[in-house]
């Protein structure tokens, strides 16, 4: 249901090219109309900072496996997202994660040898490129025009919200308070076999209870507690989410 992407390259990602003004100097990025890449996309990963903006429209949950990254669900079924349409557009008026709206840069080490990071992007959008239309990516004298400074900006932001992301997943590791979630939903009320959905991690309630009362006010003045309770209740997202995918015919056919 929720489990982080395995590949070499990110999500959305099929290959990363570096950006420079020897080669680039002429190109274009086009405005974002549409999001294709984004239509069969079920789980987006998010940062803590994102959280309490999220939880509005999203469940919040966290992958499986080792490498655990928090997931907004915009579908409870692979392949499945109730608020993008087969081209890309979205329905109606929600919080999009700056995972989606980074794309198609990226910042990304060149060397393994050095932790440098540069400015890199997917050739394969078609968001980029040698086009009459659009906003210059370089200015005549090889200088990052504003486009790209922005971007820059944004995506030195994302980096610095994935650091406190994965302080705050360390410290709920710390403390053990992720387990394996499940969720049964009901298509209607005569008692059908319900949906169950598994595959994800989710705050454990019960061992959030137990945690000392010095640690609970650390992570109140840390804003950490702000963040857990968000994802909490955002879980009541689920049934939302899993009635828009009945609505949009995308409940799958139960298994007898």
């Amino acid at each position: 249901m929720a489990s982080a992407p395995q590949s070499n390259l990110p999500l959305f990602y099929n290959d990363l090219m570096p950006l420079n003004s020897r080669d680039h100097a002429s190109w274009k990025a086009r405005s974002v109309e549409a999001a294709p890449w984004l239509s069969n996309q079920h789980a987006i990963p998010v940062t803590a900072d994102e959280f309490l903006d999220a939880q509005r429209h999203y469940p919040i949950v966290f992958s499986s496996g080792d490498n655990t990254v928090p997931l907004v669900l915009m579908g409870l079924n692979e392949g499945v997202n109730t608020f993008v349409d087969a081209e890309g557009k979205i329905s109606e008026p929600v919080y999009v994660p700056a995972y989606v709206r980074r794309y198609p840069f990226l910042l990304a080490k060149l060397r393994p040898d050095s932790d440098e990071l540069s400015l890199c992007f997917d050739p394969s959008c078609e968001l980029i490129g040698d086009f009459e239309d659009g906003a210059a990516l370089f200015e005549a004298d090889g200088q990052p025009a504003e486009a790209v400074q922005g971007m820059l900006e944004f995506c030195q932001r994302f980096e610095e919200a994935g650091m406190r992301t994965q302080s705050f997943i360390d410290e709920l590791k710390k403390h053990d308070l992720l387990m394996d979630g499940e969720v049964a939903i009901s298509q209607n009320v005569n008692g059908d076999k319900p949906y169950i959905y598994r595959g994800f991690q989710m705050i454990n309630e019960e061992k959030l209870r137990d945690v000392r009362g010095d640690v609970l006010r650390s992570w109140n003045q840390n804003g950490m507690l702000a963040l857990i309770y968000a994802h909490l209740f955002s879980l009541s997202q689920m049934r939302v989410i899993f009635g828009r995918q009945a609505e949009q015919g995308k409940v799958p056919e139960q298994l007898a």
